[in-house]
C-alpha cells in the first residue's frame, strides 16, 4: 500500500485514488503565447490557479485576463473563484462572486474585481477555476412541499 494511489487519513484510515475514474480531460487554448496554462499548485487541491497576463482598469472594476479558453464539456460547469490569499487584502472582491463558465463558452477566461484594490499585476496568480458536473435540473410544480426539520426557516433561523 505504498505509492501514490493511496491516500491516508491523518488516523490511518487509507484509500485507493483510482485516477482514471477522479480525472476529466479538458481541452484549452492559449489565446496568447504568454498564457499560463491553469494548473494544480499542490497535489490534491481542487481548484486550478489561474494566472494574470494582463490587467485593464474603468470606473467600476480592475479586469484580470489569463489568456487562455477552455472547453468544458457538455454537463459540466467551470467554477471561477478568488484565491484565497484575497482575503488578506481589505475589501477586494470578485465582482460576481463566483463566475460560471458554461460548457458552450469558447472564449478568455477573465477576472472582474472590484476597483477599491489593485494589487495583482500581470504573472500574478489572480483566482482558481474548479470544474464539477452538474445535474439537468426538470421542474415540477406542486401545491405543496415535504416537510423537513428546518421549514421554511430563512435567514439566521440556525441561530448563527
Amino acid at each position: 500500500m505504498n505509492g501514490t494511489n493511496w491516500w491516508s487519513t491523518p488516523d490511518g484510515m487509507k484509500f485507493e485514488i483510482k485516477e482514471s475514474i477522479n480525472s476529466l480531460n479538458i481541452r484549452f487554448k492559449k489565446l496568447h503565447p504568454d498564457a499560463v496554462p491553469p494548473c494544480y499548485a499542490k497535489d490534491g487541491d481542487a481548484g486550478l490557479d489561474l494566472t494574470a497576463i494582463s490587467k485593464s482598469i474603468n470606473d467600476t472594476f480592475i479586469e484580470y485576463g489569463t489568456g487562455i479558453a477552455l472547453e468544458i464539456p457538455y454537463g459540466y460547469v467551470g467554477l471561477v473563484f478568488p484565491r484565497s490569499s484575497v482575503s488578506k487584502l481589505e475589501d477586494f472582491y470578485l465582482k460576481n462572486s463566483v463566475g460560471v463558465i458554461d460548457s458552450g463558452y469558447r472564449g478568455e477566461i477573465k477576472l472582474r474585481f472590484n476597483k477599491s484594490n489593485e494589487s495583482y499585476k500581470a504573472g500574478d496568480k489572480v483566482g482558481q477555476l474548479i470544474i464539477v458536473p452538474y445535474p439537468k435540473i426538470k421542474l415540477q410544480e406542486v401545491s405543496e412541499l415535504s416537510s423537513s426539520e428546518r421549514g421554511s426557516g430563512g435567514f439566521g433561523s440556525t441561530g448563527v
